[in-house]
């Protein structure tokens, strides 16, 4: 009894620590500029201390908590604190807002550049002129000294995607390190990969310390992903690069191969789970990566990191970072996300971030299945097992062990196959639920020889080509129902999956993915979100030696390029162009390269016809934004729409919270301040169309010194679109142009209501088409 009373009392004492110790969790503490110019970084530390002593029992306590002090570029830090505490602060002067640092963020080519046309001559007759005849790569000297910021997963510095052989040395504006940890020194660090960092606090306070077997505690990249996205944006080319023995063999490069390239690392493996489903990104870590690549002096900052869930902006570690990014013009491009194909899915939504969509190039890897009956249905693999024969073939719903649920029994997830019914047999399993490779794992564990991959409806024509342990080909929805009524009109169906081979110039591309998120924008409507697709199915790219191409505990096998799909591929892509703009144009803004690449992007495929979402539909600018990006055309769009950090200030005093504006510069918000759709974008979205609606924009000639642009608009059904002017006469380079589109329903009856319509409008000199999309929400 005496033991009892004593564990009672002991509980009694315990339980207020560890409620306190569980209320603790990691916040951002964000105070927006530096309000009195440059301080010496420890005044800044101090001054962040003083905010948490206040609420804090002790000095010692404050300083324990804190684990970031933004003191670059951005002003705030980040610290564990109890919700009472939090709220305190948010609630003290000068402090604009307070968020918790979650981990909801998370990580989102041989053929892919010649695809949109990088090693093409311009096609601009009257610039070609000017600038010699040469392409878009002589002409931006490879990206030579742009310095490209990636923040992922980390690096794989020996790939020799990396090497800096005949670089110059690195340019003097650089003021970054290169930190050291486990894995890798100042040595791993070149001519190339002129930066490394790592940020882990943010992650540690949520699972402890790193756990050396999944990951490295430096900026060695452990995963794959980070290598990946980097080697895309700024690698060099390397010769006869490959996946799996020659899968897209050919000339791997990113597109600014004499770019500069700074890894900061913020994302980690989460422990004991499997590798294949990603990493994780702590925002704290987040906006101290982007806080020091401000401060170190990139130009581009690549981001193929998103949030599960759209968040207000201010809730948003990557778009409050790349709001003070674009008042150093730094353009920050991110991934729109893989939530596809649900609306309203899409992360990165600040106007002030280039956001990119993923979509198809015209390579596939063929792998033909040869039914029983004759006939020959043509999948995709870069499996390169070899069937001699043919073998009996089953719809995994019929060679379970009992007990699987229904909605699975298609799905061939872990230990759901029954050996007995699958032995010596080609499975066909549904896409959907568990992980592709580890589908045709669960089918090798049970004895079977061969997989035929189905896509489920919500997947279309859409095909990721993936690394199988057996024999495998994946297919499209329809081919997959084909295959499942020849099973169920014979009573011995037989198959045989012959090997994948390459094929370029496949037709149509590109097309959009079927994961690639999409609008409407939540967080604004008004802003048609994403910015651009490209290219973000099966790409090649440098990969960990450290990873297996597929994460799988199960695959030891180790690669130095590997094909990956996502979101997180395409935004790259982007950011390699950009870097080729700002080399050749190192005095745009922001605006103007996001500009440039929206308005000169495509909406047709190779076939001539609109660009087709994953089940052969014609896709929307909700799922590519202005269209399939065209770097060559944008060195030279014609006409640019501009906009300054102060536009985006004066955006936000609508769009956002007061208290986000009013503390964070001179600037103030006026009494009434304007619509979002006022800011100068070069698309918009409207919601709720009952009356005429006026948008201003303003056009910055670049083109021609003289030249005459006439309005043209291809309305959404339903709208009435009208310029005012409709004819832009432009008699100098610089010289800006304003007009206003008025746009207006019909009213015609026989057009569906409650949903979105979509639209272009353009502006057309003879020589320059600037074009720009629009969608609008007929209620």
């Amino acid at each position: 009894m005496k033991i009892t009373i004593s564990c009672f009392f002991l509980l009694l004492i315990l339980v207020p620590l560890l409620a306190s110790s569980v209320d603790n969790k990691v916040y951002i503490v964000y105070f927006g500029q530096h309000s009195n110019g440059e301080k010496v970084l420890h005044e800044i530390e101090n001054f962040h201390l003083s905010y948490l002593q206040s609420v804090k029992e002790s000095e010692e306590d404050a300083k324990s908590s804190l684990l970031y002090s933004y003191k670059h570029t951005i002003n705030g830090f980040a610290a564990k604190l109890t919700p009472d505490e939090a709220s305190k602060l948010s609630e003290m002067e000068e402090v604009l807002s307070v968020f918790p640092s979650h981990g909801k963020y998370s990580v989102q080519t041989t053929r892919s550049w010649e695809f949109v046309g990088l090693d093409e001559g311009d096609s601009h007759s009257w610039k070609k002129f000017q600038m010699g005849g040469e392409n878009l790569l002589s002409r931006a000297k490879y990206g030579k000294n742009i310095i490209i910021g990636v923040m992922d997963s980390g690096v794989w510095p020996e790939s020799p995607s990396f090497s800096d052989e005949g670089m110059d040395p690195i340019p003097k504006s650089w003021k970054g390190i290169c930190q050291e940890g486990v894995a890798f020194n100042s040595s791993n660090c070149n001519k190339k990969i002129i930066g490394a960092r790592y940020y882990v606090r943010g992650f540690e306070a949520q699972f402890g310390s790193v756990n050396g077997t999944e990951d490295f505690l430096s900026p060695r990249d452990m995963d794959g992903h980070g290598t990946h996205t980097a080697s895309t944006a700024g690698g060099r080319q390397v010769d006869d690069a490959a996946a799996f023995g020659g899968f897209a063999k050919g000339t791997a490069s990113g597109g600014a191969p004499l770019a500069r390239l700074a890894i900061y690392k913020a994302c980690w493996a989460v422990p004991n789970q499997v590798k294949a489903n990603g990493n994780i990104c702590f925002s704290a870590d987040m906006f101290a990566a982007m806080d020091d690549a401000i401060a170190d002096g990139v130009d581009i900052l690549s981001i193929s990191i998103g949030s599960a869930q759209p968040l207000a902006f201010e809730n948003d570690a990557i778009g409050l970072a790349a709001l003070e990014a674009s008042r150093r013009n730094i353009l920050v491009v991110c991934s729109a996300g893989n939530s596809g194909p649900a609306p309203g899915t899409l992360s990165n939504t600040a106007p002030w971030i280039t956001t990119i969509g993923a979509s198809s190039v015209d390579r596939a890897f063929l792998a033909p299945v040869k039914l029983g009956n004759g006939m020959k249905i043509i999948g995709q693999s870069v499996t390169p097992y070899k069937m001699k024969k043919m073998y009996p073939l089953v719809y995994a719903g019929d060679v379970v062990v009992p007990g699987v649920a229904q909605n699975l029994t298609g799905q061939c997830l872990p230990g759901s196959l029954d050996p007995t019914k699958t032995k010596g047999k080609i499975v066909v399993c549904a896409r959907g639920a568990g992980l592709r490779v580890g589908k045709g794992m669960e089918v090798k564990r049970a004895g079977g020889v061969g997989l035929v991959l189905a896509n489920v409806i919500s997947n279309g024509n859409e095909i990721a080509c993936d690394a199988h342990f057996l024999p495998a080909t994946s297919l499209t929805y329809d081919d997959g129902i084909k295959v499942l009524e020849y099973i169920n009109s014979t009573k011995n169906p037989m198959a045989k999956i012959s090997p994948s081979r390459t094929v370029l110039h496949y037709k149509p591309a590109p097309s959009m993915a079927g994961f690639t998120s999409r609008g409407p924008n939540v967080v604004d409507p008004n802003i048609l979100k994403p910015d651009i697709t490209a290219p973000g199915i099966n790409i090649l790219a440098a990969w960990s030696e450290a990873s297996s191409p597929t994460k799988l505990p199960e695959d030891h096998r180790s690669v130095k390029y590997n094909i990956e799909s996502g979101t997180s591929m395409a935004c790259p892509h982007v950011s390699g162009a950009a870097a080729l703009l700002k080399a050749i144009h190192p005095h745009w803004s922001v605006a103007a390269i996001k500009s440039a690449l929206m308005t000169t992007a495509t909406i047709t495929n190779s076939l001539g016809e609109p660009i087709t979402d994953a089940n052969g539909n014609a896709a929307t600018p909700f799922q590519f934004g202005a269209g399939h990006f065209r770097p060559t055309k944008a060195v030279d769009p014609g006409l640019i729409y501009d906009a300054t950090y102060n536009d985006y200030l004066l955006y936000l005093c609508t769009a956002g919270p007061n208290s986000l504006i009013e503390l964070n510069s001179s600037f103030k918000c006026p009494a009434n301040p304007p619509s979002t759709l006022t800011l100068n974008y070069p698309s918009f979205a409207i919601t709720n169309l009952n009356t005429t609606v006026t948008i201003r924009r303003t056009v910055t000639n670049i083109g021609r010194p003289k030249s005459t642009y006439f309005f043209s608009a291809k309305p959404p059904l339903g709208v009435r679109v009208k310029a005012m002017p409709s004819i832009l006469p432009f008699k100098r380079i610089g010289q800006k142009l304003s007009f206003s589109i008025t746009v207006s329903p019909t009213n015609d009856p026989t057009v569906t209501k409650s949903e979105y319509v979509f639209g272009w409008y353009s502006w057309d000199d003879g020589y320059y088409h600037v074009r720009s999309p629009m969608a609008v929400y007929l209620p």
